[in-house]
C-alpha cells in the first residue's frame, strides 16, 4: 500500500464538516441535496438509532437499517444491501432527525422493510467503487449512441453505477412511452452487467446535473427541494411579473419554482384589494386599471384603457371610497384625495448625479472657456512687454 492509499484508508471513513467525506474518495457529483442534522446534540431515542439515511449519486438517498448497531456518523462510506449484490454510500443523517423526515415524505416506520447496513466500507469497498464511477461517463455517451441508432424518442441523462459494478441505473427522460426492450438487451450485452431504467422528469434531470440559477446562486432542486410542486402561469399573475417566458422559465425549461415561493405572502396582502376590473368614473372621464403595487397598497390608474400613459397612483382604501360613491350614482372631481398620502411625489432625486447615464463621458470644452484662456495668455504677454519696455 502507497503513501496515498495509506492517507485514504486513515481518513475514507471520516466525517469532513465541509465535503460531507473525505476528499480522496470524493466524486464532485456526490454532493447535491446536503442534510444539517441540528439535533445531533440532542440525545436520541433507541427507535432513530436504529436508522440512517444514506445518500448516493447527485440526489438520490435511501434509508438503511442498521442491524449490526455500527457506530455511524454523517461522512461515513458504508457497504448496503442492494438487489443484487452491494452498494456503497455515504451516510448523511443519523439519529431522531431520521424519523422526521419520515414523517415529513409519509413513509410508515414500522409497515416499511427497510434494507440492511452491512457495515463500513473497506478498502476493496472504495477501490471498486471508484472504477464504477469511473466508468459511468462514458458509459453515458455510449448508451446514448446506441438509443440514437435505434431511433428511440429518448434522452439518457445520467448513468449510476452500483458500487459493486454489476448492476447500473440509467435515467432517462421522455415525452411518451417508450418500448426500451431491444435497448436493455443490447446494454447488458455491451457492458456485462443487470441494466434497470427509470424515467425520470426535466426537473429531476435538472436537479441531478446541477447548475447555477438567473439569481446567482446554485439551482434549488440541487440544494434542497425533493417534492416538486406544479408551477402555473397564475402564481407569475398574482405577483405582477412580466409574462415573459425566458424570464420565467428556468434551465429545465419548465416555469421556475422559486415563483412559489412568496406566492402565498401576494395572495394573502390582495385578499382586501378590490376588484381591478372595476372602472373607476370621474368628472375627468372613465379610470382603469393599470398596475398594482401590493406590498405599499397602491393601485394605478390612467385614463385611457390601452395607454400606460400619465398614471396617477391610488392608495387601496381611496378605491374602494370611489367604487362606493360610483355605486350610488355620483362621480368624484379627482381619483386621489387631497388628504390622501398618494397626492406625495414619488419620484426620485439624486443630488450625486449619479443616475446619469453619461457621468463618466469626457465633457467637451466649450468656446467661451477657449476664448477666455486665450484672452488671458494675450494680458499676460502684454504686461511682460511694458515691463521690458
Amino acid at each position: 500500500m502507497d503513501a496515498q492509499e495509506e492517507k485514504h484508508s486513515q481518513q475514507h471513513t471520516t466525517y469532513n464538516q465541509h465535503q460531507g467525506y473525505c476528499s480522496f474518495c470524493r466524486p464532485e457529483h456526490y454532493s447535491k441535496l446536503p442534510t444539517r442534522n441540528w439535533l445531533k446534540d440532542i440525545p436520541k431515542s433507541s427507535m432513530a438509532t436504529n436508522l440512517a439515511e444514506v445518500r448516493f449519486k447527485n440526489t438520490r438517498k435511501e434509508y438503511f437499517l442498521n442491524i449490526n448497531h455500527l457506530n455511524l456518523t454523517e461522512g461515513d462510506v458504508v457497504a448496503v444491501e442492494a438487489s443484487p449484490g452491494h452498494d456503497i454510500g455515504i451516510v448523511s443523517l443519523t439519529g431522531d432527525l431520521v424519523l422526521k423526515k419520515l414523517k415529513q415524505q409519509e413513509i410508515n416506520y414500522h409497515d416499511t422493510e427497510f434494507k440492511k447496513i452491512y457495515r463500513k466500507a473497506k478498502d476493496t469497498d472504495i477501490e471498486k467503487w471508484r472504477q464504477a464511477v469511473a466508468l459511468e461517463h462514458e458509459t453515458m455517451i455510449k448508451a446514448r449512441k446506441i438509443a440514437d441508432d435505434l431511433n428511440l424518442e429518448m434522452k439518457i441523462g445520467d448513468v449510476e453505477y452500483q458500487g459493486d459494478k454489476t448492476k447500473a441505473i440509467f435515467y432517462y427522460i421522455a415525452d411518451e412511452r417508450v418500448d426500451f426492450r431491444e435497448l436493455i438487451k443490447i446494454l447488458a450485452d455491451e457492458f456485462k452487467i443487470r441494466i434497470e431504467m427509470r424515467q425520470i422528469g426535466t426537473r429531476q434531470e435538472s436537479g441531478r446535473i446541477g447548475g447555477i440559477g438567473s439569481c446567482g446562486r446554485e439551482l434549488c432542486c440541487s440544494l434542497w427541494i425533493t417534492n416538486f410542486v406544479s408551477v402555473t402561469t397564475n402564481a407569475a399573475r398574482h405577483q405582477e411579473l412580466s409574462l415573459n417566458p425566458q424570464k420565467l422559465a428556468g434551465q429545465c425549461g419548465k416555469l421556475k419554482c422559486c415563483l412559489n415561493f412568496e406566492l402565498d405572502s401576494y395572495l394573502d396582502a390582495k385578499k382586501h384589494f378590490p376588484d381591478t376590473s372595476v372602472q373607476l368614473e370621474t368628472t375627468q372621464g372613465t379610470a382603469y386599471h393599470q398596475k398594482t403595487d401590493i406590498f405599499k397598497q397602491i393601485l394605478w390608474y390612467s385614463f385611457s384603457p390601452d395607454s400606460s400613459e400619465n398614471l396617477t397612483p391610488v392608495s387601496v382604501k381611496r378605491v374602494k371610497e370611489i367604487i362606493e360613491i360610483n355605486k350610488q350614482g355620483n362621480k368624484v372631481e379627482h381619483l386621489a384625495d387631497t388628504n390622501d398620502v398618494m397626492q406625495q411625489d414619488f419620484g426620485f432625486e439624486n443630488d450625486v448625479g449619479q443616475d446619469r447615464l453619461d457621468r463618466f463621458d469626457k465633457k467637451k470644452k466649450s468656446k467661451n472657456t477657449h476664448q477666455q484662456k486665450k484672452h488671458r495668455r494675450n494680458k499676460k504677454k502684454k504686461k511682460s512687454n511694458g515691463k521690458k519696455r
